[in-house]
């Protein structure tokens, strides 16, 4: 969880370092923010917003 809208690869690199260590095993990896779009990084991470997940 990140509280800002934003990402940036600082806030990633823990994620990276994951799947890097685990490969295929790592199913997906995701940045929850403040922001309000959802999407992927070009790396494969996905960046979601908080309020997606609420139904």
């Amino acid at each position: 969880m990140k509280l800002s809208a934003t990402v940036d690869d600082a806030d990633t690199r823990h994620l990276a370092w994951l799947a890097a260590r685990l490969g295929p095993d790592l199913l997906d990896a995701a940045v929850i923010t403040t922001g309000h779009e959802a999407y992927r990084r070009a790396d494969g991470i996905g960046v979601i917003p908080a309020g997606l997940l609420s139904a």
